[in-house]
């Protein structure tokens, strides 16, 4: 479940709260519960998967790739699988842990695991959201962010895009204020 971390460290967890506060900076956030069938938990659970497991997950969300499609106009999906033994992993995620943007919605459904989106507010403030398992986070384009692990090891995520090309990172030069003071 979604909550918020402010940088004096104070948090908030109520999600229609949450929801609220993200609605400011006009990012949508849903809870839906990921698969419950026995395959989709194995699938969910290991380490990594191949590019057919990826797809066969996938398959068990198919249903929410339809909905986003006709509420949406989302044209592609594909699967994200992050965990500690990806050779490259910290220079990966280095990308896009710097404040950016995107020229196109930035879609997740996380299935497994968390990991944290840092969100600018128009005052120039920030503070982190942490997705897990069940959350479903669209930040619209041109929204001053950035994603990092923040001691997560794992997650896998499935990304919605209407254009791929949309989704390069552009790089916005702000410093992030919320680093590593708050606890997490």
């Amino acid at each position: 479940m979604a909550r918020i971390i402010f940088p004096d460290g104070t948090e908030l967890k109520d999600l229609p709260a949450v929801q609220s506060r993200l609605a400011r900076l006009g990012i949508t956030l849903r809870n839906w519960p990921a698969p419950a069938d026995a395959r989709a938990r194995e699938l969910m659970q290991r380490k990594s998967l191949n590019d057919t497991e990826k797809e066969e997950l996938l398959g068990f969300v198919q249903n929410r790739f339809e909905e986003l499609k006709r509420e949406k106009g989302y044209r592609t999906r594909d699967m994200v699988v992050i965990h500690e033994d990806i050779p490259g992993l910290a220079d990966m995620l280095a990308k896009f842990d710097k404040i950016h943007t995107h020229a196109d919605d930035e879609v997740r459904y996380i299935l497994d695991g968390s990991g944290y989106f840092g969100f600018v507010e128009p005052d120039g403030r920030q503070f982190l959201l942490e997705v897990s398992g069940g959350d479903y986070i669209n930040v619209p384009a041109n929204a001053e962010h950035w994603f990092e692990m923040r001691g997560c090891t794992r997650c896998k995520a499935v990304r919605y895009f209407i254009d791929t090309s949309g989704w390069t990172p552009n790089y916005t030069g702000r410093h992030r204020a919320f680093v590593e003071a708050a606890t997490v």
